[in-house]
């Protein structure tokens, strides 16, 4: 099984869970979700959400997604990151881990995913 990562409020996500389906706005804004491989949580966190409370990350199964994923290095950073072409299944979502930062703000793996 292949899993990717997605950060999200659980406010967020509680919402996706009543209606089937997440959506985030680079959905409708860059026509795909950005996602992330385990390994690559701590950097994208702490570049895009340092500080904030409430996320959790979702851990998908790409096999049982209904939408294509493509792996690309859209900014030139010379690694590929996976992007979901589509809303995201709920019943791909296998496993909501919360996910805290630290208390200077900053993040690390939960201690539960593997790499």
């Amino acid at each position: 099984m292949s899993k990717i990562m997605h950060i999200v409020s659980l406010v967020e996500w509680e919402r996706a869970k009543t209606i089937g389906l997440y959506t985030a706005p680079s959905l409708r804004n860059d026509g795909f979700i950005h996602c992330s491989l385990p390994q690559q949580i701590p950097p994208v966190a702490n570049y895009n959400f340092r500080g904030q409370e409430g996320l959790v990350l979702l851990e998908i199964d790409m096999s049982k997604l209904k939408e294509a994923v493509k792996f690309e290095d859209l900014y030139g950073e010379g690694k590929e990151y996976p992007h979901v072409y589509g809303p995201i299944n709920i019943e791909s979502v296998i496993r909501v881990i919360p996910f805290p930062p630290e208390a200077d703000g900053t993040f690390k793996l939960p201690p539960e995913i593997e790499i």
